[in-house]
């Protein structure tokens, strides 16, 4: 595991082969979340948006993209092509990146966290 300062830090110290889709994924994020506060979370980097949004991390193979539940459940048809957990999402580093689906699934925890924020103001 690297030991990054912060999510520019992260970024740099991935291996090259990597460090574009890390820098596409952290725009798309951004893009969808502009509010949505940075840093770094279990070493990894971590968005927050009324509470959890998403964490993403690197491996030798894929990146992986971790969204609290329920989201990837209900998104279990469009993600059949990955491999996917309770949390997670991998996506292989050989293929690109799924950008419109990945900003489903942030808009859809966006959304999560937007109504369970309401429903605990009444």
């Amino acid at each position: 595991m690297i030991q990054a300062k912060n999510v520019d830090s992260y970024v740099r110290l991935a291996p090259k082969e990597t460090r574009e889709k890390l820098k596409e994924l952290r725009k798309i994020i951004t893009t969808v979340a502009p509010a949505a506060e940075e840093r770094l979370s279990y070493g990894m980097p971590y968005y927050s948006y009324k509470k959890q949004l998403v964490y993403f991390a690197f491996a030798k193979k894929h990146i992986g993209l971790y969204i609290p539940p329920p989201i990837i459940a209900e998104n279990k048809k469009e993600l059949k092509d990955y491999k996917t957990a309770k949390a997670t999402v991998q996506f292989p580093l050989d293929k690109k990146l799924p950008v419109t689906l990945i900003k489903k699934l942030i808009k859809a925890r966006m959304k999560y966290n937007e109504e369970k924020e309401k429903s605990k103001r009444k």
